[in-house]
């Protein structure tokens, strides 16, 4: 389904995009059978979480990346998709590939501004506040339990590089990302480019944010930053991080 769901300018963003299709091996045995997206966050999954956030934030149209366990995806959201329309995209190598594949499978199906989301986040909704306009990315001050790509921010609040590993200086400040992004059509255009170049070229296997650090380089992708400091959220990839998500949630 590809309904004309286009944004123009800088109008408000209501398609998201979730990536939901890796196993989810770090928080087994909790995703021996259910993908990580429906994990429990106390009485809620994460999936769940996400859609009424994304309802009240007046989303119309939720794209879903799915591999394993796509079923059970599939069927929470017939029957709790808050009036959403539903499109998925199964990714077959979903075993042998990583987040930049399943982005790159988006590539036909998004045709107007959207909203990107991995599928392991809680998050308090009013978060989205400020994500709903094109070309931005959540961030938020380091913390000892985060790790990952981050970036530095220029005197503008836009992203000037981004970086894997420790500072490079001991004076460099820098901002984890909180994998919610959102994009303009033009800037998804430009990155789709970018992407049919990796998969091309069999890098099947990087995270998407290796080409937003290369676009953000070269000038071809500016990104806005939007702090995630003021209110809750949490990343959870271990079951120790499900522990500390249910103490903030």
């Amino acid at each position: 389904m590809n309904s004309d769901h286009s944004n123009r300018g800088n109008r408000t963003i209501t398609t998201a995009l979730l990536l939901a299709a890796g196993k989810g091996s770090r928080l087994y045995p909790l995703t021996r059978d259910t993908p990580k997206c429906l994990t429990m966050v106390h009485e809620a999954s994460i999936l769940e979480r996400l859609v009424i956030n994304l309802k009240k934030q007046g989303f119309k149209r939720l794209v879903v990346v799915t591999g394993y366990q796509e079923k059970c995806i599939r069927d929470f959201l017939e029957t709790r998709a808050c009036g959403m329309e539903i499109d998925f995209i199964t990714s077959p190598l979903y075993a042998t590939t990583n987040n930049i594949y399943s982005l790159w499978m988006a590539r036909d199906i998004i045709n107007e501004p959207f909203l990107l989301i991995e599928s392991d986040l809680v998050f308090d909704g009013s978060l989205l506040d400020e994500m709903c306009s094109p070309d931005r990315i959540a961030i938020a001050r380091m913390e000892p339990w985060l790790n990952g790509s981050t970036v530095t921010v220029n005197s503008s609040q836009n992203v000037e590089k981004f970086h894997n590993g420790i500072a490079e200086a001991l004076d460099e400040i820098r901002y984890k990302t909180v994998n919610i992004y959102s994009f303009s059509l033009s800037s998804w255009h430009r990155i789709t480019e970018r992407l049919d170049q990796y998969i091309s070229a069999g890098r099947v296997n990087d995270y998407y944010e290796t080409v937003f650090a290369e676009m953000v380089a070269d000038d071809s992708l500016a990104l806005k930053t939007v702090s995630f400091d003021s209110k809750r959220w949490y990343e959870i990839d271990t079951v120790a991080d499900l522990a500390k998500a249910e103490t903030l949630f």
